[in-house]
């Protein structure tokens, strides 16, 4: 019986953990991919030990985020069933996991690079930012969203040594990552009209007809910003070949909206990638592209 708790409890932390959101953390490779270091092994090796760190910080962090939103998730429809909100795994061994998450990762962070581990703490603190009070505070929570992505591409840039990395990739991920932001409250505010349970103060502060505004505008600027980085980084082939990825990230950019404002998805951008057979299709496709066009060509 004692055995049987303690596995139940061990499974119920992994799957707190969230696992499936790892995936955000391949924006680490873009430093090492972009940079056309993917061939060098000791840059490829510290770069994957890398995504490993910021996992860890990532999982202490979404622990502690379902800590302080522990009873706002255990009225919404779906979040009651996580094993915090739902009971599962004690508190008490929550805050030890956490504890133990990050006295593994700042110290395998600082022995990667001290400026990576300064990064790790920014994203760690500013997540704590953001459980605490940011996300309450109208479009600076949807900012601070847009900012974690950047934050892991800072992150893998920090980890290498970097020659040549296009700013026009920083802006790309800016405003693609705002425009998930945006969805994502977007599809929370339509799932609190459709259920009448709201499980965050902020959306009082939006309307449907604002956000989609917010969601036009930010889709146009990470179309042109994408395709102004085809055409202008540096390190790119000389017959500007990369601009034949464009269409990829406009179908992308497209199947997304199409499933936040048509299929009402999106509260969880992670689950996209899982669940959208068209949008896994179109991602592979535009990730062969990059990889020929800048390891063959």
């Amino acid at each position: 019986m004692f055995y049987a708790m303690i596995g139940a409890m061990l499974f119920g932390l992994i799957k707190a953990m969230r696992p499936r959101q790892w995936v955000k953390n391949v924006l680490i490779f873009a430093a090492v991919v972009f940079d056309r270091k993917l061939r060098n092994f000791p840059a490829l090796i510290d770069t994957i030990l890398g995504v490993v760190v910021f996992c860890l910080i990532a999982s202490a962090v979404y622990l502690i985020n379902d800590l302080t939103d522990i009873e706002a998730d255990r009225q919404h429809p779906q979040k009651r069933h996580r094993p915090i909100a739902s009971g599962e795994i004690p508190v008490w061994a929550t805050w030890l996991t956490v504890v133990i998450l990050l006295g593994v990762s700042f110290p395998l962070a600082y022995w990667l690079s001290p400026l990576f581990a300064i990064v790790c703490a920014a994203y760690f603190f500013l997540n704590l930012a953001y459980s605490l009070w940011l996300k309450h505070v109208v479009l600076v929570d949807v900012l601070v969203l847009a900012s974690f992505y950047v934050i892991r591409v800072m992150a893998g840039v920090t980890i290498i040594d970097v020659e040549r990395f296009s700013p026009w990739l920083y802006l790309s991920t800016t405003f693609l990552a705002l425009f998930m932001g945006i969805g994502k409250r977007r599809a929370e505010l339509f799932m609190a009209r459709e259920t009448g349970v709201n499980h965050r103060k902020v959306l009082h502060s939006y309307s449907l007809e604002y956000l989609d505004q917010l969601i036009t505008i930010v889709l146009t600027i990470s179309i042109l910003a994408y395709s102004l980085y085809t055409f202008s980084a540096e390190n790119l082939p000389e017959n500007h070949i990369m601009m034949l990825t464009i269409p990829f990230v406009i179908y992308g950019i497209f199947r997304y909206l199409y499933l936040i404002q048509v299929e009402g998805h999106g509260e969880a951008p992670e689950e996209v990638l899982f669940n959208d057979r068209p949008f896994q299709v179109n991602l592979m496709f535009w990730a062969a592209s990059v990889l020929i066009i800048f390891y063959i060509f």
